[in-house]
């Protein structure tokens, strides 16, 4: 068992208390941040003449070999560690001797561990951004082809307004938009550096913070040894900010779903993002959306039980915290894998238009433009309202759509109706006509593409 500590103790841990307590099988994907965070704590330490140049140049030497030796597979990270900082320090003792025994002068695993993991959070919401912005670019590609593209709009699932399939992808185009300002917002507040901390109470080493957090990138040191040791905020903030960005693919694979259905036809996935059936041959299953919908609920474990684990915890640092890793771990990798997967799928699907566009005609979807008519010849709303219901009940019963009726059959319930009802009640009219912003019609929705498309350029993270 290599481990950093056992001086007070006359005899071994356990060895169920160690495999209990260690942390190797998970925290080695720290190696990376471990050793460069090493690196500027032992610059910092030669900077206040607390290592000499000699000293510093060794221990240098030797973690750049160790983290090339990882990289190659040439060192393996095994569980004989207890964790990634024993595991770091121990192998830069074995290759550089005594010299190595000063790496942790002036700090503890405390802050050690609250680094690494500040700096493997923050590439990671750099990555996440990044995907979002790939999932952007495709939605924003098919608003852009699509201003035309007539579908109905629903509300409690029912047909209730013709739109544009543009404005209905512009709608998840905010939600990820969003998604993407929480991450900047977490960012800047996670851009501050821990190292220096000690165990809780800073340290008797007049160590230069601020020269250590420049180094490694981070806005200044955090202000308080307490709070840096035991601040795990910015892994809620993101696990939140994730369960967000995973509830908004869930919604979207919804309709993914049942836009693919035989019952609605609108869509059509492609072979590579579709599986078939081992019974049934005339079968291709959207899996990809039902995955991504189902490992939501995964995410959102994550968050609840970190905010769980969080709640009882009194001042400074507690065991506790190192159930942080392995539910962060999980949920980024399933947002990042979802999102990537979903960008693809969404990026090579097939939109049936005609069939958005009959869907929307014969859901009487212009119901609502044809009171309109009727208001704006002189008949009160809650009148035109009656006269439309009964338009559509019998529409219903001839199984036939507004647009199908004859001048007859419209003057038949109402006198009011001229042959300009026509016009009124067409698809294109009723989506183009409205251009408040942030509405279907064309005008506005090329409007809203272009501030989308000024967006995309703009460096948010």
């Amino acid at each position: 068992m290599a481990q950093l500590w056992g001086g007070r103790f006359t005899k071994e841990t356990d060895q169920l208390v160690y495999r209990f307590n260690a942390s190797i099988s998970f925290d080695r994907r720290l190696y990376k941040q471990d050793i460069e965070g090493s690196m500027a704590h032992v610059r910092m330490l030669a900077k206040q003449n607390i290592l000499t140049e000699e000293e510093k140049d060794k221990i240098l030497e030797g973690l750049t070999g160790i983290l090339k030796d990882v990289e190659s597979g040439e060192l393996k990270i095994t569980d004989a560690y207890e964790d990634i900082h024993s595991f770091v320090e121990s192998n830069l003792i074995d290759r550089i001797g005594d010299a190595g025994k000063k790496l942790h002068t002036g700090r503890s695993r405390n802050d050690q561990v609250a680094l690494d993991m500040r700096l493997y959070t923050r590439d990671e919401v750099k990555k996440t951004e990044d995907l979002l912005k790939d999932l952007l670019k495709v939605i924003l590609r098919i608003m852009e082809e699509n201003t035309q593209t007539i579908m109905p709009g629903f509300t409690h699932m029912q047909k209730a307004q013709p739109i544009t399939l543009a404005h209905h992808m512009g709608a998840y185009f905010e939600m990820f938009k969003r998604d993407r300002l929480r991450l900047s917002d977490l960012y800047e507040r996670m851009n501050y550096c821990p190292l220096g901390a000690g165990a809780l109470a800073g340290t008797t080493y007049p160590l230069d913070r601020q020269y250590t957090a420049e180094q490694l990138g981070f806005y200044g040191p955090m202000l308080n040894s307490m709070d840096a040791v035991s601040d795990r905020d910015y892994l809620i903030e993101f696990l939140s900010a994730m369960s967000t960005i995973m509830m908004h693919l869930s919604r979207f694979s919804e309709e993914i779903i049942t836009w693919n259905s035989n019952e609605y036809q609108f869509v059509e996935i492609d072979d590579a993002y579709s599986t078939g059936s081992s019974i049934m041959p005339q079968k291709k299953n959207p899996d990809i959306a039902e995955l991504v919908r189902g490992k939501t609920g995964r995410v959102y474990g994550a968050l609840m039980s970190l905010l769980t684990t969080m709640k009882g915890i009194p001042l400074a640092y507690n065991k506790d915290m190192q159930e942080d890793k392995e539910l962060v771990f999980d949920a980024i990798d399933t947002t990042k894998g979802c999102v990537a997967l979903f960008t693809g799928m969404l990026d090579t699907v097939r939109f049936c238009r005609e069939r958005m566009e009959q869907s929307a005609r014969h859901g009487f979807t212009n119901a609502t433009d044809a009171a309109d008519y009727l208001v704006n010849h002189g008949v009160p709303f809650r009148d035109a309202h009656g006269i439309v219901g009964r338009l559509v009940l019998y529409c219903i019963e001839k199984n036939i759509a507004l647009d199908d009726m004859s001048l007859e059959e419209y003057k038949a319930i109402s006198p009011v109706f001229e042959a300009d009802i026509y016009e009124a009640i067409s698809m294109e009219t009723c989506v183009n006509k409205r251009l408040t912003v942030g509405a279907p019609g064309k005008e506005a929705m090329e409007k809203v593409i272009a501030v989308c498309k000024a967006y995309l350029n703009e460096q948010t993270v």
